[in-house]
């Protein structure tokens, strides 16, 4: 196995997707084994990874973490004594700092939950080879710091076989992040992950229209507990097509339970929001979510019918009719959304110190079904966003709360770049796309207990 350097171009436009935004311009880390090539931060194929200039001396950094790396001895074991009959828990050294204080109390409470106190130690083992762990975050890399070949063993059977429950871990981590920092918005954000190889659960061929091309890839979804000072990730939802769910082999190989049905994408956005706000007893905030990539009229049905304030960034080309009378002789038909906004132009605001937004009163198009009445009084608010001296706006948003101020949704719409920054700054680092296990069950394992790591980098900060 070899690791090295490449360079990954980011896709430019005003209405690029999700994707486009994570597959940027920088460094990044990639492996190259025998089935498949892994970005780190991405994935690409092998036959252009291996054509690539590959600089084999550079490794990308750990996470910051310095009093919550393990303290190991010369054979790269823990030098603590092992309690009788329990799995050995990784201490960090003495004076921890801010960080080691949110693991070491994050712990206590998230993994209360697991029957077995062997199950308990190996969750905080592997939230610290996650948090420690240079370059990519896979079993074999942690288990290198943690202690060998039998601890990759032990944690491959830990993630992919094991028997607990991942769902009340992530109940209890809401929980805290409402406790310690109370959000002012759920943002609910898609997740690419790149794949060169065919059999990591849920992968398949998806058109991405921000890159203007199809990539092999997992498609999730994650919700995130989201305030001007912190943002979480605390649920995920794994996209799975019928040639997922309706190839008998596959499924069973996979260990994909029962009672996953098929879904679209905004089916899977709505059920992953609603998981949240249902049965996890947590605050009713606004949602605000990137709908450019899904069908923007399903989302607004499905969410609005659980009765959640919506604010959703669009894409140009999606139609609506306009109902301003500021903007008059408009007819019922549809019109993209990005010739609305330019008609608007002499209606914009200053918004911030260097932004200027429009808003524009619209409802749903005909063709938009049943999520037509959903909405409140039947009308929507449609958003541009400028920066100072462009003609075309930056971003579009759609929104039900047709009372608040136009700059008060620009600044809800803000914490969704919040989360950007933080997937890039933590998440990504702790390894919430390097899981190579092929389960179901491992997949939500690991991204459990990469949302705890990246929960403890994000308040170590505060």
């Amino acid at each position: 196995m070899s690791v090295g350097q490449c360079m990954l171009l980011r896709s430019h436009g005003d209405d690029s997707s999700r994707l486009g935004d994570e597959l940027c311009r920088k460094p990044v880390d990639i492996v190259v084994d025998d089935s498949e090539v892994i970005v780190e931060g991405g994935k690409t194929d092998v036959g252009s990874a291996t054509t690539a200039f590959i600089d084999t001396s550079r490794l990308r950094p750990a996470v910051a973490c310095p009093d919550s790396i393990l303290r190991l001895s010369s054979e790269g074991r823990d030098t603590g004594p092992p309690t009788k009959g329990a799995y050995p828990v990784a201490r960090a050294p003495m004076g921890a700092d801010a960080q080691d204080a949110a693991l070491t109390e994050l712990c206590s409470t998230l993994f209360a939950s697991l029957p077995r106190s062997d199950q308990r130690g190996k969750s905080i083992n592997y939230l610290r080879g996650l948090l420690g762990t240079p370059g990519r975050k896979s079993i074999r890399n942690i288990a290198a710091l943690l202690g060998g070949q039998a601890t990759e063993q032990s944690l491959h059977h830990f993630i992919s076989s094991s028997t607990w429950d991942w769902i009340p871990v992530r109940q209890e981590l809401a929980r805290h992040v409402v406790a310690t920092v109370p959000p002012q918005a759920w943002v609910v954000r898609p997740m690419v992950i790149p794949k060169a190889g065919q059999h990591s659960v849920g992968v398949d061929r998806y058109f991405f229209p921000g890159v203007g091309r199809a990539l092999n890839a997992q498609q999730a979804v994650g919700v995130w507990a989201t305030s001007d000072g912190l943002s979480a990730p605390v649920n995920w939802r794994l996209h799975l097509s019928r040639t997922w769910l309706e190839h008998d082999l596959r499924r069973s190989q996979a260990c994909i339970p029962d009672d996953v049905v098929p879904e679209t994408l905004a089916d899977c956005t709505a059920r992953a929001y609603l998981q949240v706000m249902n049965r996890w007893q947590v605050p009713a905030r606004p949602v605000v979510l990137d709908a450019r990539d899904t069908n923007t009229f399903a989302a607004i049905g499905r969410l609005r019918a659980a009765g959640a304030p919506l604010l959703m960034r669009v894409s140009g080309t999606l139609e609506l009719t306009v109902v301003d009378p500021a903007l008059p002789g408009y007819g019922p038909d549809g019109i993209p959304t990005h010739q609305i906004l330019i008609a608007a132009r002499d209606m914009r605001r200053l918004a911030t110190e260097t932004t200027l937004v429009a808003a524009v009163r619209v409802r749903l198009p005909r063709q938009a079904g049943e999520a037509g009445h959903l909405s409140r009084g039947g009308e929507l608010l449609l958003l541009g966003e400028w920066s100072m001296g462009q003609y075309w706006p930056a971003k579009l948003w759609l929104t039900d709360m047709t009372a608040a101020q136009p700059a008060s949704l620009v600044r809800l719409g803000m914490l969704m770049d919040r989360v950007d920054r933080d997937f890039d700054e933590i998440t990504d680092k702790v390894g919430i796309r390097d899981f190579a296990g092929r389960s179901f069950t491992g997949w939500h394992r690991h991204v459990t207990l990469a949302s705890v790591a990246h929960t403890v980098v994000a308040l170590g900060r505060r």
